[in-house]
């Protein structure tokens, strides 16, 4: 999926949510606890009560990762699942991935190449500290994506994000202005906090045309007024991220019921700004 047909895929949904499924099998309903996999059951269920909303689901692979076999055999039927919507949904691997070459290319195999892991996410969260090399090798798929850490909305980004060289730049800008150039507009996005949404505007003025991902919306207080204003572009730009506000309206029965009415919610505040600015009608 490039940047245009992304952008369709906002204008047919109305919408910019990104559904994170951080599906911590001690948070879910306890009554899915008798499933033959509950973390599956949990991830099938909150999926199709907001597949009308939501144009993006990103799996955190710590979550699934930490149960071993079990938790792969759930990241692998959801991601089955995801993928019978076809190009109604974006998928990205939330993992953080960045080591030398020929690490980082393992990496890209396991989440990108679905002959060799049985995976096919269309995106991967990466970390740039170790350089381009790092990088480059999740760049080599056709039609997937990078996307790299920027400015991130927990509280430990300021122990370096904020950093300032000697030519008085921030080192997420000295990051935004040096991986702009490994890829483009089609194949990088990057993640800009929103909790940080007044930073959107210094990052607009190096990545104008970039789609950011943007987590800090709902549970961690982050506006998405805000993460709109400063940060949208002309094919809107943006993938905003909500996770446990929709996971865990609920811990009843009704989760799914529940998980669904806050991601419309949260859509119908999305209609309203892609409607303001002259995206859809």
């Amino acid at each position: 999926m490039n940047r245009q047909q992304l952008f369709e895929l906002i204008q047919r949904k109305k919408s910019f949510l990104c559904v994170g499924l951080d599906s911590d099998i001690n948070k879910i309903p306890k009554h899915l606890l008798g499933s033959e996999d509950p973390v599956f059951e949990f991830n099938r269920q909150i999926i199709e009560a907001t597949s009308d909303y939501a144009i993006a689901y990103k799996p955190n692979l710590a979550f699934y990762e930490s149960r071993g076999i079990k938790g792969m055999q759930s990241l692998e039927r959801t991601m089955v699942l995801l993928h019978s919507f076809g190009n109604d949904v974006f998928t990205i691997a939330d993992a953080k991935r960045g080591d030398i070459g020929n690490t980082s290319t393992q990496y890209a195999k396991a989440v990108f190449d679905e002959a060799a892991s049985g995976f096919s996410f269309d995106a991967i969260t990466v970390a740039p500290y170790m350089g381009e090399d790092s990088v480059k090798p999740f760049l080599e798929f056709p039609g997937k994506w990078a996307i790299i850490l920027a400015l991130t909305s927990n509280k430990g980004a300021d122990d370096f994000q904020f950093f300032v060289s000697s030519n008085h730049t921030p080192l997420f800008i000295k990051v935004l202005e040096t991986t702009k150039g490994w890829g483009n507009t089609d194949n990088t996005m990057y993640v800009v906090g929103a909790t940080r949404a007044e930073m959107l505007s210094e990052v607009r003025k190096i990545v104008p045309d970039h789609f950011l991902l943007v987590p800090g919306v709902g549970a961690q207080g982050g506006s998405l007024q805000e993460v709109a204003k400063y940060g949208m572009n002309d094919v809107c730009g943006l993938l905003v991220n909500a996770s446990r506000s929709i996971l865990f309206a609920s811990s009843q029965a009704d989760f799914a019921g529940q998980a669904r009415d806050e991601a419309h919610s949260i859509q119908l505040e999305m209609e309203q700004l892609l409607l303001q600015k002259g995206m859809v009608q």
